[in-house]
């Protein structure tokens, strides 16, 4: 499948507009399963956010991102609020991972996935050490916990848990936002520029 940002660059159809809010719901049901239900040691919170970026563009999938977590933040978990900016940055990346042709190929989306859990675990580790002390009360909890019973700073912690856990979450994410893409009809992506090759 190839890809054109001539929709990206001539604002938002109305189909674009619908995408966004269904996306931010997915990112909060499955975040609130997966982090508070569930407590497993991945997110699964930027599935719509990745969605949105790679089949409408970098601002767009900023956008979703800052939106689904301020959302879900004063709605649900308050924790997910101070993280708006990570969710921010990896719509960001989604964009321009499809700019950079990650939708022509799964290992491409998997690298993209792995490439973006880097920079989000960067970039969350000193939110989650300085503003929740490391302990977010998702399940990745645990891994900071074991971190530390092993000398590491919460700081330290923080990175490591992020370092283990982002990469995997995102490089699961990208591949289910591939597969629901390679599910969806032809003329529907024909509307977000997608085309086969």
């Amino acid at each position: 499948m190839t890809t054109s940002t001539t929709s990206q660059r001539s604002g938002l159809s109305s189909t674009a507009l619908a995408l966004i809010p269904i996306a931010i719901a997915i990112n909060v049901a499955l975040g609130q399963l997966v982090q508070s239900v569930l407590k497993l040691p991945i997110y699964l919170d930027s599935i719509g956010t990745v969605l949105v970026g790679v089949l409408l563009g970098p601002l767009a999938g900023a956008i979703t991102g800052v939106l689904a977590n301020v959302i879900w933040g004063l709605t649900l978990a308050p924790s997910a609020l101070p993280f708006a900016a990570v969710a921010a940055v990896i719509g960001l990346i989604a964009g321009y991972a499809r700019q950079y042709g990650a939708m022509e190929v799964w290992w491409k989306m998997a690298l993209a996935g792995v490439i973006t859990g880097v920079v989000a675990a960067a970039i969350s580790a000193p939110i989650a050490a300085y503003v929740f002390g490391g302990v977010t009360g998702a399940g990745t909890d645990v891994l900071v916990a074991m971190f530390q019973n092993f000398g590491a700073s919460v700081l330290g912690a923080s990175f490591m848990q992020g370092a283990v856990s982002d990469p995997l979450d995102k490089t699961i994410t990208y591949l289910i936002v591939w597969a629901i893409i390679s599910a969806l009809p032809k003329r529907l992506l024909a509307r977000f520029g997608v085309h086969d090759k």
